[in-house]
């Protein structure tokens, strides 16, 4: 058929896990997306909170088999060569929708066509198909290898486990069992000497409590160097712990800018900007403490944005006084302090 040449590739990828506002969560998963003319695959679905097959967390011999799948070398998964290219996020169930595409060899070159969105075994291109996203021609080679190299020992494997050093154990005790709810490891130590150099290496992160002061946080950047581990270090903001989840998955966010959504927050003068590379749902929660140290949440603003730079009001009530404003994408988490 025809269809002109596309570029193929793959990057690692992160759908950023978090406590929301309404009391719910969201898992944190890694995986490795497609990557078409340079841009993430993804990113061409503007509202889809979705990851590939590709997952790090699933069993060695299933991710294996979903790499032959994309290879050709097995049949299809669903009717008319249909493949799964990204899926729900919390379970992978066909049920709770997918983004399918038929995959099929012309000659030496390889074609993605008739992308759609499917919740049964068939798709109804008609009404549920992607009519803006390709066909996409891929070179037979450049497509083989790509893949192949996840069979070759390139697979990604994040750290994703994070350090948490502070003195308020019963915070961070709260912190680590919402990290572990989402899917992030976390370990609670006192201050960073106690922990050999070995298993610093192992984690993604080390988020420091609220309460650290500069000496203690000079001395956990010391033990990591001396540790020779290059991660980042996350001062807590404040001792809300949803507001410490995210501020933690900011952390684990080693994307480049490039392939990010969202790359800048800020808040100030009763209004957030945010910037955004391609067209996405973006959600901003404000966090705030009272005179009594008591937490209030609010969701400010959840909408479809357009790329750029969007400015966006603040309910007055939601950041009176020491408040925090989370943006929230599908892949990626940021986090500021409302400024006066």
């Amino acid at each position: 058929m025809s269809a002109e040449y596309a570029t193929f590739g793959l990057a690692p990828a992160t759908r950023a896990g978090g406590l929301l506002a309404n009391g719910d969560y969201q898992v944190h998963r890694d995986f490795v997306d497609f990557v078409v003319d340079g841009r993430p695959l993804l990113f061409r679905l503007s509202d889809l909170d979705a990851v590939s097959p590709l997952a790090s967390d699933v069993p060695p011999s299933i991710f294996t088999a979903q790499v032959r799948s994309l290879l050709l070398e097995t049949e299809a998964p669903l009717p008319a060569g249909r493949y799964i290219v990204y899926g729900c996020p919390e379970c992978e169930d066909l049920g709770c929708g997918a983004v399918t595409t038929v995959i099929e060899h012309d000659g030496e070159d390889v074609i993605w066509r008739d992308f759609a969105w499917q919740t049964d075994a068939h798709a109804d291109l008609e009404l549920n198909g992607y009519h803006g996203i390709g066909p996409f021609r891929f070179h037979g080679t450049e497509y083989r290898a790509a893949l192949a190299s996840l069979l070759n020992g390139d697979a990604p494997s994040p750290r994703r486990r994070v350090l948490l050093i502070g003195a308020r154990v019963a915070l961070l005790a709260r912190l680590a069992a919402a990290l572990r709810t989402i899917g992030v490891g976390a370990d609670i130590a006192q201050n960073a000497d106690e922990v050999p150099a070995d298993e610093l290496r192992t984690y993604g992160a080390v988020v420091l409590g609220p309460s650290a002061g500069a000496g203690e946080r000079d001395a956990v950047r010391r033990a990591l160097t001396t540790a020779g581990v290059d991660v980042p270090c996350v001062h807590g903001l404040a001792p809300i712990v949803p507001l410490l989840v995210a501020q933690t998955e900011q952390a684990l966010n080693g994307s480049p800018p490039q392939q990010r959504r969202l790359t800048e927050l800020t808040a100030a003068d009763g209004a957030a900007e945010v910037h955004v590379t391609s067209s996405c749902r973006v959600r901003l929660t404000a966090y705030r403490l009272d005179r009594l140290a008591r937490t209030h949440t609010q969701d400010v603003f959840d909408g479809v944005l357009d790329p750029g730079r969007h400015r966006l009001p603040l309910d007055a009530k939601a950041v009176r006084g020491e408040a925090y404003v989370v943006a929230r994408t599908g892949g990626t988490v940021l986090v500021t302090a409302v400024g006066r």
